[in-house]
């Protein structure tokens, strides 16, 4: 299994509007499904133009709404939503107490059939995950925060397999030559691992360019995660396709999905 930096390389559905989203193409097990959306397919106006599923961005509860549904009628079950805070907790669906308020977590896991897992983004990296075997799937929000929180490392011992048994697909984030950050960033990381060095190209005194798919990946591989598909989008740089808050502030969230199917059919 490739365990390099690969290419964005997706297949599509071919009527609808997830005729527009993107399905990991990764060597996951039959029983593991995938979708990620994309800012198309919806009913949302400017700026939220049209798939936005954020229902905490301003945009009209009656759009989200709409465009949730869209969303749900290409899935097994309607997404659980959370309430992302770049922190580190994880959901197990199916043990936690169905509620009215989305729970307060950044990323969610499944062992059974028709749960779906979902985290929304825009510029933050989705990290979904799953097992070899096909028995447990997982979806992360990876921005900078969570990365160094230890989101990755928590959703892989909650999934409780070895590294070497799972695989890993990156979504749509900010690419290595958008994602500006300070001096505090790399520091943080760099106090972590040496070798996070090599993920901060310097942009001026004080700046540095991030590459938060390189940081992810050595995150993965220090768990023993080699099979890592995805990368090599940038959701500031493709504005037709994808939203970003760092580009436009008022805007649309997109969502990463995974679940089990019953059958491997």
């Amino acid at each position: 299994m490739a365990a390099t930096m690969t290419t964005n390389s997706t297949s599509k559905a071919k009527n609808g509007p997830e005729s527009a989203w993107i399905v990991p193409d990764w060597p996951a097990p039959a029983r593991v499904r995938a979708l990620l959306t994309t800012r198309s397919g919806g009913v949302s106006p400017a700026p939220y133009a049209s798939l936005n599923l954020g229902d905490h961005v301003g945009d009209e509860a009656r759009n989200v709404a709409e465009n949730r549904a869209r969303v749900a009628a290409c899935l097994p079950a309607a997404p659980r939503w959370l309430n992302q805070v770049h922190g580190s907790t994880v959901l197990e669906l199916g043990l936690d107490a169905i509620s009215q308020l989305p729970p307060e977590a950044d990323a969610a896991l499944a062992r059974e059939h028709g749960q779906v897992c979902a985290v929304m983004t825009a510029d933050c990296l989705p990290v979904l995950l799953c097992d070899q075997a096909g028995t447990v799937v997982a979806a992360t929000h990876a921005g900078w925060r969570g990365l160094h929180g230890g989101v990755l490392e928590r959703t892989v011992a909650a999934m409780a397999r070895p590294g070497g048994q799972l695989l890993a697909y990156l979504g749509p984030a900010i690419g290595p030559e958008s994602f500006e950050v300070g001096d505090e960033v790399r520091a943080l990381f760099v106090a972590d691992s040496a070798e996070a060095e090599a993920a901060f190209k310097p942009l001026r005194p004080g700046k540095w360019l991030a590459n938060i798919y390189l940081l992810a990946h050595q995150r993965l591989a220090r768990l023993g995660i080699h099979a890592v598909y995805g990368g090599g989008f940038c959701t500031v740089r493709e504005a037709e396709r994808f939203f970003s808050y760092r580009r436009d502030g008022a805007t649309g969230r997109m969502a990463s999905l995974i679940w089990l199917a019953e059958t491997d059919a």
